[in-house]
């Protein structure tokens, strides 16, 4: 392999491990995190005293029915709820609305979703996909009253309706309504139509002005989800589920740390906010942007089986004191297709992680992927029918690269006699300068080779994050691999190898040792095996494939199958090449430009410049 090349490499590795190590969690956002699970402890425990609070105030409701006595009932009620008594009896009561693609189950007590299921989805273990679960959730309003902090998850809500189901472009609603008198209730209006992933949920907050303390000029949203795994691996759904949010002033799109916990307290006000999890997302979408501070946080869900990230919002919407106020809000629960994501505005496809490069996905990698996806062939078949047409446009750089390996082989004797001449490390500049005169001459430039790699670069990590991303790979089999979103085990060891995994991916072994021989097939080409300087470097090309096999054998087998495909259609590509280029006719070529007058680049002036400084005088042109 020439030196052009392990340049190139030597780059690409350097970024890659920059980038592993930069999207790992910092000493402070390990504080941050430790600080969260902290807070988390005390609500958990609030929430133990207020559950037996509950069971207190229950267990007088039962001995004050059993004595026939209401008294003590109202009492305790009122102690705790105000005028807000006459909706704190809560009742088990749940009620349904569905339509194609989703079903929705609405529980009586604090009127909130408490179940959402994808009809049309499925779990590695073959259930239903659900994304929300009453054990591990919450959604409330929260406001001062009468002296006390009121939540809706208190109170009782009745339904218009116990069960709805709508199919195709027909839509229906839903009212669940906390009610303390014909004029003074908070209703939440659920909407939804039969072919769509948003349940729209509209608050009207009617008669409250006089009941909430006049200093709240905003009602608090408490949203809670601790996302349930969907997928085979815990740990990589883990690494790629956070919470992102959309600021409204500037329309941008941002997120907390996907790997370990985090926490923010944004001051924009935020259109949307997303607990979004490998494959799919749960979306609250305000009409009118969350005002004051948003404190947005995720904690890890350590040594849990079923539960990955636990993501908390607690966000706030204006309340202006009038007697009828309504707030519309609207909830997505969606895979992270990209267009399906981009149909329904906001900027809700920005949520997938395409990279620093994702432009490149944006405009090129997904319209061609769509496009070959449309022929309903496998998916192993789109992704050859995709690594072939990146191939074809990345092929002048490829064919630009392989000259200048070719000119480097035809230049490699001379070079090898300014070697001879200056052995000596003290004469290192010398042939340094000879070595650049020679280039200069022959019209072939040492960074030729190098430079072609480099602008490759953005593909290779805009596929590194596409294929992980990428939804319609989920659970797509092709040969033995299962599903091309997660690894290729085709053993398991029983145990953990440290750095490595449980399991061997035959993808990642295949990408891994096709990479060591095109590594040598290039150091041969070049004649740097002969090369006793470039012998660490050789060793250096030859130990990558190594790391990146220790990296890749828990990533997508889609990717690892790309970057294997990518390196056979690169040995076919330069195997038609050799009949293209005709080294005897480059030789005689370079020996021509040999005689011809040349001007000093500014990188070679530089060099004779720096020479000059050492006493050394340039050669004769």
């Amino acid at each position: 392999m020439d030196r052009n090349s392990i340049i190139g490499y030597v780059l690409i590795f350097a970024i890659v491990t920059g980038f592993y190590y930069y999207t790992a969690p910092s000493e402070l956002e390990l504080a941050q995190a430790k600080s969260t699970q902290d807070s988390i402890a005390q609500l958990n425990k609030t929430t133990k005293i207020k559950a037996l609070a509950q069971v207190e105030l229950q267990t007088a409701n039962t001995t004050a029915n059993k004595a026939n006595d209401t008294t003590v009932v109202n009492s305790a009620l009122t102690a705790q709820f105000g005028d807000f008594a006459a909706a704190a009896t809560l009742s088990n009561a749940t009620y349904t609305i569905e339509n194609d693609v989703l079903k929705a189950t609405i529980a009586a007590k604090g009127g909130r979703v408490i179940s959402l299921k994808l009809k049309n989805y499925k779990t590695d273990k073959g259930a239903i996909i659900e994304m929300v679960d009453k054990d591990s959730s919450n959604f409330a309003l929260l406001f001062k009253a009468q002296n006390r902090t009121i939540t809706t998850a208190d109170l009782n809500f009745t339904a218009s309706a116990p069960v709805l189901t709508v199919a195709g472009n027909d839509s229906v609603a839903m009212s669940v309504k906390m009610t303390l008198d014909a004029n003074r209730y908070i209703e939440y209006v659920y909407s939804i139509k039969g072919n769509s992933y948003m349940l729209h949920c509209a608050i009207n907050i009617v008669g409250m002005h006089n009941l909430i303390a006049p200093t709240e000029n905003k009602l608090a949203i408490n949203w809670q989800s601790n996302m349930l795994s969907q997928e085979n691996t815990i740990e990589n759904q883990r690494n790629a589920s956070t919470i992102y949010y959309n600021t409204a002033d500037e329309d941008v799109v941002d997120n907390l740390s996907e790997r370990g916990a985090d926490e923010k307290a944004i001051t924009e006000k935020i259109k949307w906010v997303a607990f979004r999890q490998q494959f799919f997302t749960q979306t609250l979408i305000a009409s009118v942007p969350f005002e004051g501070t948003s404190n947005l946080a995720t904690t890890v869900a350590e040594g849990s089986t079923t539960h990955i990230k636990n993501c908390m919002a607690n966000l706030a919407i204006p309340y202006r004191h009038t007697p009828s106020e309504t707030v519309a809000l609207s909830f997505l629960y969606a895979p992270t297709q990209y267009h399906a994501l981009q149909a329904y505005g906001n900027s809700l496809e920005k949520q997938i992680p395409l990279g620093m490069f994702g432009f490149i996905n944006k405009y090129a990698v997904i319209p061609v992927f769509d496009f070959l996806g449309g022929f309903n062939l496998n998916y192993g078949i789109v992704i050859l029918l995709l690594t072939i047409f990146i191939k074809m446009i990345l092929l002048p750089l490829t064919y630009k690269a392989y000259l200048s390996t070719a000119k480097m082989k035809v230049l490699k004797p001379e070079i090898d006699e300014i070697s001879k001449r200056f052995p000596d490390t003290e004469q290192a500049m010398e042939k340094q300068k000879e070595t650049m005169s020679l280039y200069r001459k022959a019209g072939v430039s040492p960074f030729g080779g190098c430079l072609p790699m480099v602008l490759q670069m953005p593909i290779l990590f805009s596929m590194f994050r596409f294929f992980p991303a990428s939804f319609e790979l989920r659970q797509k089999s092709f040969l033995w691999a299962t599903d091309l979103s997660t690894y290729d085990s085709i053993y398991n060891f029983g145990f953990s190898i440290p750095f490595y995994g449980d399991h061997i991916s035959l993808f990642t072994i295949l990408m891994t040792v096709s990479t060591i021989i095109y590594t040598k097939m290039n150091s041969s080409m070049t004649g740097q095996d002969d090369n006793p300087q470039m012998q660490s470097l050789k060793y250096m090309m030859y130990l990558m494939p190594i790391l990146f096999m220790f990296m890749f054998n828990n990533y997508a087998s889609g990717l690892s199958y790309y970057y294997f495909l990518a390196n056979i259609l690169t040995f076919g590509i330069q195997y038609c090449m050799k009949f293209f280029v005709d080294e005897k006719a480059l030789h005689l070529q370079i020996q021509e430009n040999k005689k011809k007058p040349v001007k000093a680049s500014a990188w070679q002036q530089k060099i004779e410049d720096l020479a000059k400084q050492k006493g050394i005088n340039p050669p004769k042109k």
